[in-house]
């Protein structure tokens, strides 16, 4: 089997179907702000999760699509009103929504696409019963990411967090909508109580990975590779858990620094640099990774219940690509 092939694939046959709920039309600016990001690439995670875990209890993909393509928008939705609160230049090797189109327009565009994910449930071809449950779960999942993108911008004004506040936050801003992705396409395959259990570990082990690991990224690679701004966590000041770590450990002339470039945002590149050197020399890049890698251990390791099949080992490896992935 070749993941890169099987989920290629997947997303083909997913942006497809996308293009459905992302016409072009009038007024064009919102139109087409609506379409420049959601449209204009991305991993597609979630909506191949929601597929990979439709297909892994052996239920009809195309049944999944509907839902598939609401989590994918509402991702957007937050992607959108995210860059404009951490004022990001770049998404995807593009220029955000809010620098093309004026913010203004951006704030319209995240609810249109909010209200755009609802339009794509209601194409759902299930039960009344079932509907409710995954409806009602996906307003539970936005309100937990507002919480937690609320925490995550209230951190910042803070000199300390704890890991498990930090964990709590990604709990809420990142996991919830793997979780969700992951439960609810098992949910839509018909998967019996224990397949929807061991899917809602999966998705939530992957989600706090795959933040973690943003975490890293966003700090160690260069910004051709990443497609967004380089430094901003740190002149914003955000609690990564690479940040957290060093912030419990540092004394000295290590703290002196952290507190001179950690979440000043006039921070030059050399200071930035300078910084990263020190999270490095600290080992709190190391317990970053390491804390990422534990945790797609146990999401793995909650898909052993599963009956085998080609999807769970593409669900496996979907699992480790996302902590050897460069953005």
């Amino acid at each position: 089997m070749d993941l890169k092939t099987e989920l290629e694939k997947r997303y083909d046959s997913f942006n497809e179907y996308l293009q459905k709920y992302l016409p072009e039309g009038e007024p064009a600016d919102l139109y087409n702000a609506a379409r420049h990001l959601t449209l204009g690439g991305g991993k597609r995670f979630r909506p191949c999760m929601a597929m990979l875990a439709c297909e892994s209890v052996f239920g009809n993909v195309e049944s999944v699509m509907p839902f598939a393509a609401a989590l994918e928008i509402i991702h957007n939705f937050t992607l959108v009103h995210d860059d404009i609160m951490d004022k990001s230049d770049l998404r995807r090797n593009l220029p955000t929504v809010h620098v093309k189109f004026g913010e203004p327009t951006a704030i319209l565009t995240g609810d249109f696409l909010f209200a755009k994910s609802f339009e794509a449930m209601h194409d759902l071809s299930v039960d009344l019963s079932m509907f409710k449950e995954l409806d009602h779960s996906l307003v539970k999942c936005v309100l937990n990411i507002c919480e937690g993108q609320q925490l995550d911008i209230q951190f910042e004004q803070r000199k300390m967090i704890t890991e498990e506040e930090y964990i709590n936050m990604v709990r809420k801003k990142t996991a919830a909508l793997f979780e969700l992705a992951a439960r609810g396409g098992a949910i839509i395959g018909g998967g019996n109580q224990d397949e929807i259990n061991a899917f809602t570990d999966y998705g939530t082990f992957l989600g706090l990975s795959f933040q973690i690991w943003d975490d890293y990224l966003d700090i160690s690679s260069d910004e051709k590779t990443l497609g967004k701004d380089i430094g901003n966590d740190i002149r914003n000041g955000k609690k990564t858990l690479i940040a957290v770590h060093s912030l419990q450990n540092a004394t000295g002339e290590n703290e002196k620094l952290l507190n001179e470039v950690f979440g000043n945002r006039n921070a030059s590149d050399d200071d930035i640099k300078q910084l990263f050197t020190l999270f490095k020399e600290m080992g709190s890049i190391d317990y970053a990774r390491n804390t990422a890698l534990n945790y797609i251990k146990k999401a793995k390791d909650a898909l052993n219940i599963l009956r085998d099949s080609e999807a769970k080992e593409i669900l496996k490896g979907l699992a480790d690509y996302s902590t050897k992935r460069e953005k």
